[in-house]
């Protein structure tokens, strides 16, 4: 792990996340707060940023990268459960360990804030608990919206989604124009977090590269030349909606 200093880091008003993170709402003096129990911190790819019921004295937003969330069974059998991206909050304030294994897919960077002066502000200003609590509800709805996907979508449609998924994350992210990111997940981890074999992934993307929903450079540049296909690809309407 790698402790950056504040210099190397824009500050809080040039922030990629700045509008969507926890901080969101918050006024020039609650900026200025937080910047006193703020630090960052970069991981490498690959690199664990904390194991399950580790005691985490910190909680963050992810600033730039993605971080996968795994559970592991008391025979070893692990799943992965949820994938971080930039704007998404790590750590439960008011809970000493960490719920997961945390570990960072890309090269990550994480603005940290002392979990117990955090939890003392989301006392005092409103701006941070209500924007938490916002979070936390989006959270929610992400996670039944995805047993929809893993429960009754086929194969092709769980491939599309998950692409669907990274693809509206991205800073750029237009859905008139053609998007373009990198994959931040192997073809073995998709089959972990999709519940599908390495060949159903694979063939499966070949797929929609020949229907023309994707291109493709390697295995991980992926361009999505028309957003409304994807979604039509993954079982969605043009709003994010179910297709019937």
């Amino acid at each position: 792990m790698t402790v950056i200093t504040k210099s190397l880091v824009s500050n809080c008003a040039d922030c990629p996340i700045r509008h969507r993170a926890v901080c969101a709402r918050c006024e020039a003096d609650e900026l200025a707060q937080l910047e006193e129990i703020k630090y960052y911190r970069s991981f490498e790819a690959g690199q664990t940023i904390v194991w399950s019921n580790d005691r985490m004295d910190f909680v963050a937003s992810v600033v730039s990268g993605v971080a996968t969330l795994t559970q592991t069974m008391e025979d070893g059998r692990t799943q992965m459960v949820g994938l971080l991206l930039p704007s998404d909050f790590v750590g439960r304030p008011g809970r000493k360990g960490a719920a997961y294994d945390i570990v960072a897919t890309t090269d990550l960077i994480m603005c940290c804030f002392r979990k117990k002066p955090f939890e003392k502000m989301m006392m005092e200003t409103p701006h941070i608990s209500h924007r938490l609590l916002e979070m936390t509800l989006d959270e929610l709805d992400a996670a039944r919206e995805w047993m929809l996907v893993l429960g009754r979508k086929t194969a092709r449609e769980k491939i599309a989604s998950l692409l669907n998924i990274v693809a509206r994350r991205q800073p750029a992210f237009s859905p008139h124009g053609a998007v373009v990111f990198d994959l931040p997940l192997t073809r073995e981890a998709m089959a972990d977090y999709l519940g599908l074999t390495l060949e159903t992934v694979s063939r499966q993307m070949s797929a929609l590269r020949k229907a023309g929903v994707i291109s493709l450079q390697g295995n991980r540049h992926v361009t999505v030349p028309d957003m409304a296909r994807l979604m039509e690809a993954a079982g969605d309407d043009s709003d994010g909606g179910h297709l019937i």
